[in-house]
């Protein structure tokens, strides 16, 4: 049976290909051990709390800007892409995911990150991980009546 599966995926993907895709799923769930943890534990706070206003690169050149939203963005749904996989695959996934919707820009992207970050279990590991490192917990807005009856 399991011959069978090899041989079908043989057909359609060469052994280098798996090979290299075996290496970099590893390279990706180390680095998301690493990078994950690290991009956490430098958020201010009150990231993701909703009543503070966000603003990236306010202070620099128009141009530069927009270069710094389309890299940003481009990082962003890297991030998306590759916290998707790792749900099936080794890694992160859900954080993974998180940062790279921090990282994009679209119509109520904050309400949506302090919805997923508001999850208990995901907040208890990030202010776990952020406590070891002594830094001050994350905050969020308290959720209005209108979020609370949803």
């Amino acid at each position: 049976m399991l011959e069978d599966i090899v041989a079908i995926i043989h057909q359609w993907v060469s052994i280098d290909v798996l090979i290299g895709l075996t290496v970099a799923s590893i390279i990706g769930f180390i680095a998301s051990l690493v990078a994950i943890p690290w991009i956490l534990i430098r958020l201010p706070s009150d990231y993701f709390d909703v009543r503070i206003p966000r603003y990236w690169m306010k202070e620099h050149h128009p141009i530069l800007r927009i270069i710094g939203l389309i890299v940003k963005n481009l990082v962003g749904f890297v991030f998306l892409i590759a916290g998707f996989m790792m749900l099936f695959l080794p890694g992160q996934g859900l954080l993974t995911m998180l940062i790279g919707i921090s990282l994009l820009d679209f119509p109520n992207k904050r309400k949506l990150e302090a919805k997923i970050i508001g999850k208990p279990p995901l907040l208890n590991i990030i202010n776990a991980m952020r406590h070891k490192f002594n830094k001050p917990p994350l905050t969020l807005s308290p959720p209005s009546e209108k979020q609370s009856s949803l």
